[in-house]
């Protein structure tokens, strides 16, 4: 009998790892196939405008909308363009009075499942022109995400009046 017992004491730890791993293996499969075990980061960049520069002037904003197709949050850390000299992600801040000024930040977030809509009036880019551009034209960009690496798009120049995707 004493035999018998320690047969049974030697293989129960494998027996409870088996069974463990089995109910963690079944609980993982069904929360992927529900869903829930989530999907990377997916940018996603549309209506990209650059507004026409003042005459005189060689800085202005590009606006772009980021829809997030996947279920985790990413981050826009910057944009570059072969076109321009500079490009600084900016956000309007409250200067009290009714007034915003204008202030630089190192990245904006992108939601989850959800949508960054850029507008010259809130979350925008700040660029310096290396050359004047014309209404109409495309202008080559590229937005670097944290989790998704780089994504390229065209920005169409617009009047200040017509940045809108509406």
């Amino acid at each position: 009998m004493r035999a018998l017992v320690r047969r049974v004491e030697n293989v129960l730890p494998a027996v409870a790892a088996a069974v463990a791993s089995a109910i963690a293996m079944g609980g993982l499969t069904a929360w992927t196939a529900a869903g829930a075990a989530g999907t990377p980061a997916e940018p996603e960049v549309t209506h990209a405008r650059l507004l026409q520069p003042f005459p005189g002037r060689e800085s202005t904003a590009v606006v772009f909308t980021i829809t997030n197709g996947g279920n985790a949050t990413d981050r826009l850390t910057g944009v570059s363009s072969p076109a321009v000299t500079e490009a600084m992600l900016a956000q309007d801040a409250d200067a009290g009075e009714a007034a915003a000024k204008m202030q630089m930040i190192a990245s904006v977030e992108v939601p989850a499942a959800g949508t960054l809509e850029m507008t010259p009036y809130g979350t925008d880019v700040m660029v310096k022109l290396r050359e004047p551009v014309r209404l109409g034209q495309r202008i080559p960009f590229t937005l670097h995400f944290e989790q998704s690496g780089d994504v390229r798009t065209e920005a169409l120049v617009v009047r200040h009046s017509e940045w809108s995707y509406r």
